[in-house]
């Protein structure tokens, strides 16, 4: 639906002003907010601007169009004068007019909802544009188009003067908001400088953590070092002394006497093992642990876990499998790697009643690496827990804790030795359901314990 509201003929400059006037007085009718009042007048000013000079007359049309259930104060300009021969030009912003800026059509496009434009040689050129109402403006009815048409009819006409001090007014008001918005950045320009020093005394004060954070980190590694070469001697008689005592080196022994001395060992053996632990860590974090990566096949890592392991089985009902890999060489420290595998497997022994413990070894091609796991039917671990236990001094409270006994270094040790071969560790577990811990290692590693995956390769022996 279309409400015609004034149709202006274009032919003089009192005439372009007269519909600069009448573009605002109509604005301010359909209640338009002052920014959109600015907008549209000088939108139609400078068209009406064009169509004088370059035409030499024209007209302008206001109409409110109703779209949809979306009204819309639309202005047609129209004239029948030489058409625009560089339309994309000027569109693009790049056009300079020999009488002017050449920017009132790209200035007009920008300040309206709408603007389009059709121009022709024969038949001139013709603009449509279109503000559309506020989505809380009441709608315009006929009834009230009508009587918009004979407030303006009753009108007359200001004076060139009076229009320039309107827009004077209104240039004025819009430097003051320049302004405001000139002092509102400079405001926020000083509250990042603030922000910036601010963060930068942050840094100086995180640098300054980190360093203190290194030295502690170095202290505690000198510490667990020396700590544990120390305890290393007197642990060892300990344990000798036992070993003596239990072998009726010096007498017999009561039973009593034999209890309480072999729970001694098992203490000593216990302590031996975490002093071990903590000083594999300690040197893993001073960087002087060295990769010695050889040429071993993984079957032959297998049987002499086989022999070391199988002793420790605690009953008939628990058993140990070693399935056999194929015949592949894997290039990595055997040593490091056997470490890793022992404590998934003294592990697996401690937390398992009964079942199997099942160890194989996996190939992966596509990825350059090798999978090693070790699966038991033991008690499992709860999701949450899966990440806590790979760190140090962590344990799980479990039924069997009473009868096992550990440190809470092993898992920790062996995601650090992972990590020198270029591999990862992790575990799948389900409460009461058994574990799977695995170790997964490149099946070439750099002396440095950076990985270079490459293709695997049949063992050729030497």
């Amino acid at each position: 639906m279309s409400l015609r509201i004034l149709k202006i003929a274009i032919g003089t400059e009192l005439d372009v002003v007269g519909a600069r006037q009448r573009a605002r007085e109509i604005a301010v009718l359909c209640g338009f907010a002052m920014q959109d009042q600015v907008r549209i007048a000088t939108s139609v000013s400078e068209l009406a601007r064009n169509v004088f000079n370059y035409a030499h007359g024209g007209k302008v049309e206001f109409s409110i169009e109703d779209a949809g259930g979306v009204q819309a104060l639309q202005i047609r300009i129209d004239d029948q004068g030489p058409g625009i021969a560089d339309l994309e030009l000027v569109l693009s912003g790049r056009y300079q007019s020999p009488t002017g800026m050449g920017l009132g059509i790209l200035g007009a496009r920008r300040l309206m909802d709408r603007c389009d434009i059709s121009t022709a040689p024969a038949s001139g050129t013709h603009i449509v544009l279109q503000k559309r109402f506020a989505s809380d403006a009441p709608r315009m009815t006929a009834r009230m188009v009508g009587d918009m048409c004979a407030h303006l009819n009753a009108l007359a006409p200001d004076s060139m003067l009076g229009e320039v001090q309107q827009q004077n007014q209104e240039l004025l008001g819009t430097l003051d908001e320049l302004k405001a918005r000139q002092e509102e950045l400079l405001q926020l320009t000083r509250e990042l400088e603030e922000n910036n020093r601010a963060v930068k005394m942050l840094y100086a004060e995180l640098d300054e953590k980190a360093a203190h954070l290194r030295r502690a980190d170095q202290a505690k590694s000198r510490f667990l070092s020396n700590m544990s070469h120390e305890f290393r001697t007197p642990l060892s008689s300990i344990r000798a002394l036992a070993k003596l005592l239990l072998a009726r080196a010096d007498g017999e022994l009561s039973d009593e006497q034999e209890k309480q001395v072999n729970y001694i060992l098992q203490g000593t053996v216990a302590m031996n093992e975490m002093v071990d632990d903590l000083l594999d860590l300690a040197k893993i974090e001073a960087g002087k642990v060295d990769v010695r990566a050889e040429r071993f096949l993984v079957a032959d890592m297998f049987s002499t876990l086989r022999g070391l392991m199988r002793p420790l089985l605690h009953g008939p009902d628990l058993a140990l499998i070693f399935l056999e890999p194929a015949a592949l060489a894997l290039h990595s420290d055997q040593g490091k790697l056997s470490q890793i595998l022992r404590n998934f497997i003294s592990n697996a022994i401690k937390y398992t009643e009964r079942g199997e413990i099942t160890v194989r070894a996996t190939v992966l091609p596509e990825q350059g690496m090798m999978h090693f796991s070790v699966a038991d039917t033991g008690l499992g671990i709860a999701k949450a827990d899966q990440t806590f236990i790979f760190e140090e001094f962590s344990q799980i409270e479990n039924r069997l804790q009473t009868r096992v006994k550990g440190t809470g270094l092993g898992l920790p040790l062996c995601r650090k030795l992972a990590d020198l071969l270029g591999g990862a560790v992790g575990v799948d577990s389900v409460p009461g359901a058994g574990s799977v811990f695995w170790v997964s290692v490149p099946l070439t590693c750099a002396q440095e314990g950076g990985a270079v995956p490459v293709p695997p390769q049949p063992y050729q022996p030497d």
